[in-house]
């Protein structure tokens, strides 16, 4: 697949698109999928328990909590649903032929499912076993800390071999990969989370790995580029002198820090040219909410079993496979009338997609070799600051939570990393661990929510996303606690002029 070439024809033959009932999930457009997309589920529900014990809260009873045996798929339970990716030459919806050169069969059906649930293959949760499920913690020090009435909780994804959520994307990724025959993988990464995450798998699958980590990161991160490359990865800076995509960019300006969306276009470039190579993605893509499932429908069991619900739901941003991977279960439960949670996605100021961002259809890259999707974005040329959770510092938001957000399922808002850090350390302080820099928002988050209970006495339920510890990250602490770390942002007109390339309706 490549669309290159397509942004300069976006403006003037896209047809406008109005509201519209999804006509990629009609029954009309899923009858062009061949049976050999196959997807067998099973009609029960995901939770029950085989005997794992999880810790529930810090000092009370623990209970047995299964590791889910099926994934869910929100779009099932949606009255509307999203608008669907369109191909940029055609500007119709995108069709199998159009992603086979970088996904797997079975992704590309899950991609575009309506299906609840999807059973997990049984190879997947055997690797799964290494870590999940996953701890649900009371944060009582926290709580003593803040002086609050309220009661927080945190879903710790921390404890996987990777050290964050995207392992329960990579594995079967590469798992689905391997049965199609593929030989390498290849990925962008931003923090160097996702990519550790897949050459984790890969290894596991014995499959080739090679990442594209964004320069800022791969600068800044040494040992999460080593992570990698013991796993076996091999590992570039993005933008980089390997492809088309890089070149341009190192071009135009030779010390780029490099951007997420500059990574995905060397990395898909990379996988169009070999028939022997698939792409895969950390975040945005509805597979890979999809596969993220997991850690919510734990949480719920988890939190049944202590016999409380969630008043406050709180994740941060980037693309959004975190944050959908704990709420989405939440929100069915929500739709479904059986809670009635606030959910908050929390994302940095420096890279508001959601809160600063057009919904509109764009590019998922710099270069536009993806496919056009509905989202919030600020521009597919939009290249963020390099802040120190460089795991959120991506253009646009997943076009699946985009969607969400204009249902009014769930809402956003935007907090400067100073202030992330400064909860960060009250945190680690407290609790004793200390987060990556992108849940520190979720933290900072938190904290506000904690505190605006201690001035209502209201006694709130606040569950929050801890997708992964920073352990690699202690040179972002260095710089805070030095006094060093400078909140970033950018100006209206940069903005404006990002906002001005996106294609228009």
């Amino acid at each position: 697949m490549n669309f290159e070439g397509s942004i300069s024809n976006t403006k003037t033959k896209m047809k406008a698109l109005t509201t519209f009932s999804s006509p990629y999930f009609n029954s009309q457009v899923e009858k062009q999928w061949p049976q050999r997309f196959s997807l067998t589920t099973k009609p029960m529900h995901p939770r029950h328990s085989n005997g794992c014990i999880v810790r529930a809260t810090l000092n009370t009873n623990t209970k047995s909590i299964d590791i889910p045996h099926q994934w869910y798929n929100l779009v099932a339970d949606l009255s509307i649903k999203p608008p669907p990716p369109l191909n940029p030459k055609t500007f119709e919806p995108i069709k199998p032929e159009d992603l086979s050169p970088l996904f797997p069969d079975e992704l590309i059906r899950q991609e575009v499912t309506t299906d609840r649930f999807i059973d997990i293959p049984d190879e997947v949760i055997d690797v799964y076993k290494l870590w999940r499920p996953t701890p649900l913690i009371r944060a009582k020090r926290l709580e003593k800390l803040l002086d609050t009435p309220a009661r927080i909780y945190y879903k710790y994804e921390g404890v996987s071999p990777a050290g964050s959520h995207k392992p329960n994307s990579a594995v079967p990724q590469a798992w689905y990969n391997l049965q199609a025959g593929v030989k390498n993988v290849v990925t962008e990464t931003g923090a160097g989370q996702w990519g550790s995450a897949l050459a984790f798998a890969s290894s596991i699958f014995g499959l080739g790995c090679e990442v594209w980590q964004v320069s800022a990161s791969y600068d800044s991160k040494p040992y999460r580029r080593l992570m990698m490359e013991t796993w076996g990865a091999k590992v570039h800076p993005s933008p980089s002198m390997i492809t088309e995509a890089g070149r341009r960019i190192l071009r135009n300006d030779p010390t780029s820090p490099g951007s997420l969306g500059i990574a995905i276009s060397e990395a898909v470039e990379i996988a169009a040219k070999n028939p022997d190579t698939k792409y895969c993605l950390g975040s945005v893509l509805n597979h890979v909410l999809l596969h993220q499932t997991v850690i919510g429908e734990e949480c719920i069991k988890q939190m049944e079993a202590i016999g409380e619900t969630p008043d406050v739901i709180i994740g941060c941003t980037g693309g959004g496979s975190n944050f959908a991977g704990l709420s989405f279960p939440f929100i069915r439960e929500k739709l479904n009338k059986k809670i009635n949670p606030v959910i908050r996605a929390v994302e940095p100021t420096a890279c508001p997609s959601l809160t600063k961002g057009i919904y509109a259809y764009d590019f998922g890259d710099t270069a536009g070799l993806t496919p056009l999707m509905k989202m919030h974005t600020l521009g597919h040329d939009f290249v963020p600051d390099p802040i120190h959770a460089g795991g959120l510092r991506y253009h646009g938001m997943a076009p699946l939570i985009s969607h969400v957000y204009e249902l009014g399922l769930m809402e956003a808002i935007s907090i400067p990393q100073t202030e992330c850090f400064q909860g960060a350390i009250q945190f680690a302080r407290s609790e004793g661990l200390i987060p990556a820099p992108e849940p520190t928002h979720a933290i900072a988050a938190t904290i506000r929510e904690a505190l605006h209970c201690r001035e209502t006495g209201e006694a709130k339920v606040i569950l929050t996303a801890m997708c992964g510890h920073g352990h690699f990250d202690l040179p972002a602490y260095e710089k805070y606690l030095q006094g060093n770390m400078v909140d970033l942002s950018f100006s209206e007109d940069r903005l404006k002029a990002s906002h001005a390339n996106i294609p228009s309706f």
